[in-house]
C-alpha cells in the first residue's frame, strides 16, 4: 500500500466519449430527456402505489421501494454526465470521485438485494399461499427492505477504503463515462492486486449468491405453476412474476458484463456502452415495464390521468 504522501492528484478528468464533439448538444438533450423520464416515471409509480390502498400488498411495496431507489441510483451519475457534456474540462475531484463510486455501488447493491427479496416474496406467494400472510407480514417486509439498504451501503466500504489509500501520481484521465472502481484502479501508481481481488470477490459474491437464490426461487415457482390445472390459473401466476423477471434479467445482464471479469479484455468503448445500458437505459425501461406489464398499476395510472387525481 502506497504512502499517502505520493497521492499528489487531487482531481481527475472523465474521458466519456471523446470523439462526439459534433453531437454533444444532441446527446445532452437525449440524456436530459431520459433522466426526466426516469424521475417522472418512478415518481408516478411510487406515488400511485403509496396512495392506492389496494396496492399496499408486499409485491407492490417492493416495487415502490425499487422505484424510489431508481431515482437516487440515476441521480448519482446522470447529472454529472449532463454537466460533462457542456463543460469541456469534465473535471471531478478525488473525493467527489470516491463518493460517486461509493453511492453508485451502494445503491446498485441495494437493488440486487431488493430484487432478491422480491423473488422470495413471489416464491412464498405462489409456493406457500396458505402460510404467505403469516410469513410476509408488514413488519417482515419492512425488515427485508431495510436489510437490503443496510447491506447495500455497508458492502462497498472495504473497496472504497482500499482504493482511497492508493497513490495516484498521473495520468489523471478516467476512461469511463463516470467515476467507477476499475477505471480508477488503472490510474494508481502502485500494486493494485489486493484491490482487484477484493473487487472481483465482492462483485462475484453479490451477483452469484443473489442470482442463485433468485434462480432457485423461480425453479420452485415454475415447478408449482406447471402443476396448476387451468391455463388461466397458470397464466395469472406467471403474470405476477413476469415484471420482476424482466427487470432482474436486464439488471444482472448489464452489471454482469461489466463487473464479473478477472481481466479487462474488452475495449474501452465497449465498457462505456455497457455502462450507458445499466446506468441509463435499464432505469429508463423499469417504470415502463412496471406500468405496461402490471394491470393494476396501469389501471391506477390511467385513473390518475383521466381524473387528474392520485386518489
Amino acid at each position: 500500500m502506497g504512502d499517502s504522501n505520493q497521492s499528489i492528484l487531487t482531481e481527475f478528468v472523465i474521458a466519456g466519449f471523446p470523439n462526439i464533439q459534433d453531437i454533444r448538444p444532441l446527446l445532452f438533450i437525449l440524456l436530459l430527456l431520459a433522466y426526466l423520464l426516469i424521475i417522472a416515471g418512478n415518481v408516478v409509480v411510487f406515488l400511485v402505489i403509496q396512495l392506492h390502498p389496494h396496492l399496499h400488498s408486499p409485491m407492490y411495496f417492493f416495487i415502490g421501494i425499487l422505484s424510489f431507489l431508481e431515482i437516487w441510483y440515476t441521480t448519482v451519475t446522470i447529472p454529472k454526465m449532463l454537466y460533462n457534456l457542456i463543460d469541456t474540462r469534465r473535471i471531478i475531484s478525488f473525493r467527489g470521485c470516491l463518493l460517486q463510486i461509493y453511492f453508485f455501488h451502494a445503491l446498485g447493491l441495494t437493488e440486487v438485494f431488493l430484487l432478491t427479496s422480491m423473488a422470495y416474496d413471489r416464491y412464498l406467494a405462489i409456493c406457500t399461499p396458505l402460510h404467505y400472510p403469516t410469513i410476509m407480514t408488514p413488519r417482515f417486509r419492512i425488515q427485508l427492505a431495510a436489510g437490503s439498504w443496510l447491506l447495500g451501503f455497508l458492502y462497498p466500504i472495504t473497496e472504497i477504503i482500499l482504493i482511497s489509500r492508493l497513490p495516484y501520481c498521473g495520468p489523471n484521465i478516467i476512461e469511463h463515462i463516470f467515476c467507477d472502481l476499475s477505471p480508477l484502479l488503472r490510474l494508481a501508481c502502485a500494486d493494485t492486486t489486493v484491490s482487484v481481488i477484493v473487487d472481483f470477490a465482492f462483485s462475484t459474491s453479490t451477483a452469484l449468491v443473489p442470482g442463485l437464490l433468485i434462480l432457485l426461487s423461480y425453479i420452485k415457482i415454475i415447478h408449482v405453476v406447471l402443476k396448476i390445472q387451468s391455463s388461466e390459473g397458470r397464466q395469472k401466476a406467471f403474470s405476477t412474476c413476469a415484471t420482476h423477471l424482466i427487470v432482474v434479467t436486464m439488471f444482472f445482464a448489464g452489471a454482469g458484463f461489466m463487473y464479473i471479469r478477472t481481466t479487462k479484455t474488452y475495449s474501452l468503448n465497449f465498457d462505456k456502452t455497457i455502462a450507458v445500458v445499466y446506468s441509463v437505459l435499464t432505469p429508463l425501461c423499469n417504470p415502463v415495464i412496471y406500468s405496461l406489464r402490471n394491470k393494476e398499476i396501469k389501471v391506477a395510472i390511467w385513473k390518475m390521468v383521466t381524473n387528474g387525481s392520485l386518489k
